[in-house]
Formats: structure tokens, C-alpha cells, sequence
């Protein structure tokens, strides 16, 4: 049996090779006549037609792909950022190749080096590092790019991000309202954007209130990771500072803080109050919930698409950044602090 042709697909439907080739792309759609579109379609779908993307990018030189870096896709962030950019993406004819550095910056730049290789027409980055040499040179390059959850220190680049000071502000101002003063914070990385800004947002938020900026109550993670927030929460009980609440940087680190509950049978939230940050899945099934906040990952990963279509559109706009406004969602993992 022979694969069907678009010249089949035109000759069973009535129309010119050219008409039927602008009806099965997405993007050409629109100008071609939606009864005659609905007879191209129907006429692939019974002769089991698919269209060659790689014919079609070597006679347009665009090859509708884009490149998605995840720096670790067992992190339950990505995997909802990732749906929001598929879904956009695949709406506007665009397919998505995905890939996973593991936090490798040689192995991130193999893969990027692949994914050029493979002619995407831009990337979307959820790596980037406050200094990262990599997406200079990139940008340099012209290469069209995307950051979520991130920035990178003197590189304008379009970026969507959860609003960091105004959720780690929801943190604070909850566990103040419950009564809490020693307040501890277990920042993440302060190589990324969002290590530096939510433990920046921290301290104004401690400011804020009136309590004081006590440096010893901060310890950074070096990785986003529950190991990591187990290893930075022993260190601080180990120091002997007095406190009843802390503010984890991200949910995975507060992981961590129950695992040290667990070691040294620290009641939660009878001792220690915990609040974490993004809304990973399942936290509601943790003992006890835990309190977090959330971010519309979804919400995130599709508007990093669109801001990339925009930039593939229009290389000349001027590069925008998008804030996206977090909740908190209270569980049981806070409470005012014993007597």
C-alpha cells in the first residue's frame, strides 16, 4: 500500500495541490475558505494523509519547533509550565522538543547545540543562572528565547515569573498574624533569580512588619531539593537560634524540613510552623498539609509560549517581562507558635 500524497489529498478533495497544502497547515489556515478547509481535512483524515514537516520547513525555512530546557523534570514545577507551553504551542502549529539538564551546564549546552542543530526557530529556558555565559552568547547570536521562573543579571530577555516578593509577603504577613516574631527562611540558590529575590522579599517583608533582619536566620540551600532544605534545616537547629516558623524557598525544601522533623521528633506545627512555595502536587496529603503558595504554573508555561510566538512574529519588539500574582493556600502545617 502506498503513502498517501498531498496531491491525493488535493485530487479527492477538488483543489489545487498549493489550496490543500495552506488548509493542513495551522498557521495557513485562515486564508483558505472554511468549507474548502473542512473538505482538505476530511480528505486527509480518510486517506490516513500526514504532512511532511520536514518538506515543509525546508521550503519555508521555518520549522514550526521550538526548544523547551528544563533544568530537572522530577521537579513537579515543570511538568504543568510544560503542559501550558505544549498546549499553546500545538493551538499556533508549533511542536515542542523537550530536554532535561539535570543542572549540567555542559550537558545544557550539548543540548541546546542539539536542539540548533535541529533548527528551532526559538527556546523557551527554565536554567538560566544569574550569570550564565551560555544565554549571552545565544542572545548575541540572535538566537530567540524565552525565560520562565528566571532572569539573568544584564540580559534583557522576555520572561514570565511568579510574583516573588508578593508571595513570599503572603507568607510572612500569615505566620505574623498567627504570632510568630523568630521567623527563619531557607533560601534557595543564590545563583538564580529566585533564590536572590525571595530571600531579598524575606527580609522586606521581616522589615516590613516591624521584626528584625536577624542574618542568622537564614541559611542557604544549594540546590532546590529536599535533601538540600533537610541538610540547611540542621545546620540552623545545630547554630541553637531560637525560632518557631520558617519560610522554605521553594516546597521541595520544605520536604526537607519534615524529614529533620521526623529525625529529631519535632512536632509540626505545635513547635515549628512550615510554609513552603509553588504548590506542588499532593502537599495536601503530606502530615500534616502543608501550607504554600501558589502559582499558576499552567498559567506560566503558556504565556512563555506566547511571548515567544510574539518574538518569532516580531524579532524587533521590545523584550516584556509578565509577573504572575500568587495565592496562599493555608493547611496545617502553620498555627500560632506554643507558648
Amino acid at each position: 500500500m502506498t503513502t498517501p500524497t498531498l496531491r491525493d489529498v488535493a485530487q479527492l478533495a477538488g483543489v489545487h495541490p498549493a489550496t490543500a497544502s495552506r488548509a493542513l497547515n495551522p498557521q495557513t489556515r485562515p486564508l483558505v475558505n472554511a468549507e474548502t478547509a473542512r473538505k482538505v481535512l476530511r480528505a486527509a483524515e480518510s486517506l490516513g494523509y500526514q504532512p511532511n514537516p520536514i518538506a515543509r520547513s525546508l521550503k519555508t525555512a521555518r520549522s514550526s519547533t521550538v526548544g523547551v530546557v528544563i533544568p530537572d523534570l522530577t521537579n513537579p514545577l515543570f511538568p504543568p509550565i510544560v503542559r501550558g507551553i505544549e498546549d499553546v504551542l500545538t493551538t499556533a502549529g508549533y511542536n515542542a522538543w523537550i530536554v532535561n539538564t539535570d543542572n549540567d551546564a555542559g550537558r545544557e549546552e550539548a543540548l541546546v547545540e542539539s536542539l540548533r542543530s535541529r533548527q528551532v526557530e526559538g527556546l523557551i529556558v527554565a536554567t538560566a543562572r544569574r550569570e550564565h555565559p551560555l544565554l549571552v552568547r545565544l542572545h548575541d547570536q540572535g538566537v530567540r528565547m524565552v525565560l520562565v521562573n528566571r532572569k539573568v543579571d544584564g540580559l534583557e530577555l522576555p520572561s514570565v515569573a511568579a510574583d516573588d516578593d508578593a508571595g513570599v509577603a503572603l507568607s510572612v504577613a500569615h505566620l505574623v498574624a498567627l504570632g510568630h516574631s523568630r521567623i527563619a527562611h531557607l533560601a534557595g540558590p543564590q545563583g538564580t533569580s529566585t533564590g536572590v529575590n525571595r530571600a531579598r522579599a524575606f527580609r522586606h517583608a521581616m522589615i516590613d512588619h516591624g521584626l528584625p533582619d536577624d542574618p542568622a536566620l537564614t541559611v542557604e540551600c544549594g540546590y532546590w531539593s529536599e535533601s538540600e532544605g533537610a541538610l540547611a534545616l540542621r545546620k540552623l537547629l545545630d547554630t541553637g537560634a531560637e525560632f518557631t516558623a520558617v519560610v522554605a524557598g521553594n516546597d521541595l525544601i520544605a520536604l526537607g524540613c519534615y524529614d529533620v522533623f521526623a529525625e529529631r521528633g519535632i512536632e509540626c506545627p505545635l513547635q515549628i510552623s512550615v510554609v513552603g512555595f509553588n504548590e506542588m502536587p499532593f502537599l495536601d496529603k503530606m502530615r500534616p498539609p502543608l501550607t504554600t503558595v501558589a502559582i499558576p504554573h499552567y498559567e506560566i508555561g503558556g504565556e512563555a509560549a506566547r511571548l515567544l510566538l510574539d518574538t518569532i512574529e516580531e524579532p524587533e519588539r521590545h523584550p516584556r517581562s509578565v509577573l504572575m500574582a500568587p495565592s496562599l493556600v493555608v493547611r496545617a502545617s502553620t498555627a500560632r507558635p506554643a507558648r
